[in-house]
């Protein structure tokens, strides 16, 4: 598939100070390849060096060093053309505060060089697309932090992009409201098929948008894969939880196959196993057979937030997960 997005060995640095210059380096050699039409997602902690490269990447910025590519396009030398062709909605939503949300969407249509009809039928499309209808007489200034979220990503959409950057898309928010942002993200991408790149420190939020995630930490990207393909690699799979009677055969236990890791405490047995769904089945047969009485048994997913600490935790030892 062909790619949208391209980097390769981005650095940037800022500086600080008159007399003694300070600097400080936010990026470290990125290397990011983002294909077409998919949810990629940057996730990692404040300070990491997520709004940095967005910023890089929809040339609100330049590099430092290294190469990049949008829609084919160099940013050093076509930049105009590409901010036709993508756009930015921001989790700290910042627009002309006296103006309502019509108002607002049609300066931006015009921005954009939308004009007359067209853009009035774009800016309605818009606020019903995002349930703006009974605030888009309200001025910015009076609306709740979750409706300025919607008349940011509604902005974001006015040129139909085909790359479109979301940097912390529901900082702040409710969790209801972070929700119907993100239903409302995965609705317009499998409809318009545009490829969408967004930075997040929500585990949760990478999981549910998200084709393929990054872990970037201290300007460095630790890995990228799906989020199964990423438990996978550290060996952290799914959690089998059985509550049970009777005596179970520790040493049994460890040689059955899939099983990562296991504890047994107080008639509860807790194990990681690669693949839950089909270790389930001969797990229990064998508990069975060997005379254990099973009252309860849970089948759950390692999530990414554990993913993300272990990735951090290795990093920080220097066992080779950069790439």
């Amino acid at each position: 598939m062909a790619s949208a997005i391209k980097a390769e060995g981005i650095y940037k640095s800022f500086y600080s100070g008159w007399l003694k210059r300070r600097e400080k380096q936010v990026l470290k050699g990125i290397h990011l390849e983002v294909e077409r039409g998919e949810i990629f997602g940057i996730l990692g902690p404040n300070g990491a060096g997520k709004t940095t490269l967005l910023s890089i990447l929809s040339t609100l910025l330049l590099p430092d060093q290294g190469r990049i590519e949008i829609l084919g396009m160099d940013p050093r030398k076509e930049a105009h053309q590409i901010r036709e062709k993508v756009n930015l909605s921001s989790g700290n939503a910042n627009f002309l505060w006296s103006m309502t949300v019509e108002e607002n969407l049609h300066f931006y249509g015009m921005l954009y060089g939308l004009a007359g009809h067209r853009r009035k039928k774009k800016v309605e499309e818009l606020i019903s697309l995002l349930g703006l209808e009974e605030h888009r007489g309200v001025s910015f200034d009076r609306l709740s932090t979750g409706m300025k979220q919607r008349l940011a990503l509604a902005k974001s959409l006015l040129n139909e992009p085909s790359v479109l950057f979301l940097d912390e898309p529901t900082v702040g928010l409710d969790p209801s409201v972070s929700v119907w942002i993100r239903q409302q993200i995965q609705m317009i991408q499998k409809e318009k098929g545009m490829t969408i790149l967004l930075t997040t420190h929500n585990m949760r939020e990478a999981e549910f948008l998200c084709h393929r995630i990054a872990f970037l930490k201290e300007g460095k990207i630790l890995t990228v894969g799906d989020s199964d393909s990423l438990k996978k690699m550290i060996r952290m799979g799914d959690m089998i939880k059985i509550e049970f009677e009777g005596k179970l055969f520790e040493d049994e236990l460890g040689r059955m196959e899939g099983v990562i890791n296991y504890s047994i405490t107080d008639g509860l047995c807790e194990m990681i196993v690669d693949e839950g769904e089909r270790r389930l089945g001969p797990l229990i047969t064998k508990l069975s057979q060997d005379g254990v009485q099973i009252k309860k048994v849970t089948l759950g997913q390692t999530d990414l937030e554990e993913v993300f600490l272990e990735f951090a935790k290795s990093s920080d030892s220097d066992t080779g997960l950069y790439l």
